[in-house]
């Protein structure tokens, strides 16, 4: 598999890409899509980074694997493919974008013009076996996402990390630059979104740490790109 995304993520990731283990893991990767039916197509693995490239890179938010059903993951955490019912913790994470910011919730679950934005939507695991979820956890993926949190981490440019759910709070231990701002809260799952997610509000607080630091703020309103 030639790892090509075509943006600065390549010079950034270029130790990794060229590494003999990282060859080794990806050798691993291809025969998994062999065997087996995995998610997201192949083209797809690495859309974040394609989408959000490391200048453009103003917040992070930190997802766990890929959606498992058929149609659903594009390498985007929390998003759907267009034409595929919006999952329940989209569903809670419109809920808190409209109680937050106004912004009615829509009835796509892509989040393209979020990264777009500058808004990486990065999973710790970028891939996985049709409906198996977490069954490439530990497989390599982490070595790799944990480093292009570590790389961001560097950043001169203040970023805004959004970690949901323990899983995702487990990395804050990666972001020790004093210039970042770090937003932990409870998951938007229907089990947790009760417990903290809920009344949260990421989307502004995010947007005025970004202000103040004389930076575009987001436009979260993915309204604007429905046809």
């Amino acid at each position: 598999m030639n790892i090509q995304i075509g943006n600065d993520w390549d010079e950034k990731l270029k130790v990794i890409w060229e590494s003999n283990g990282f060859q080794k893991f990806i050798n691993i990767v291809e025969e998994e899509y062999n065997k087996k039916e995995i998610f997201p197509p192949k083209n797809y693995i690495f859309n974040a980074l394609k989408l959000t490239s490391y200048q453009n890179t103003k917040v992070v938010i930190v997802g766990q694997d890929p959606y498992h059903g058929v149609g659903e993951a594009h390498g985007l955490s929390f998003s759907v493919q267009e034409g595929i019912k919006v999952p329940p913790s989209l569903q809670n994470i419109y809920k808190e974008l409209e109680s937050d910011l106004g912004i009615p919730s829509r009835s796509s679950g892509d989040l393209t013009g979020w990264a777009e934005e500058g808004v990486l939507l990065l999973n710790a695991v970028l891939t996985v076996v049709k409906d198996t979820p977490a069954s490439h956890r530990n497989l390599g993926w982490e070595r790799l996402t944990d480093y292009i949190i570590k790389v961001l981490n560097e950043k001169e440019q203040p970023v805004v990390f959004i970690l949901w759910g323990n899983f995702a709070k487990a990395k804050k231990e990666l972001i020790t630059n004093p210039k970042h701002l770090v937003l932990t809260s409870a998951h938007p799952s229907p089990f947790a979104a009760n417990y903290g997610f809920f009344g949260s509000k990421p989307f502004s607080k995010t947007n005025e740490f970004l202000k103040q630091n004389g930076i575009t703020p987001i436009n979260w309103n993915l309204n604007r790109v429905d046809k």
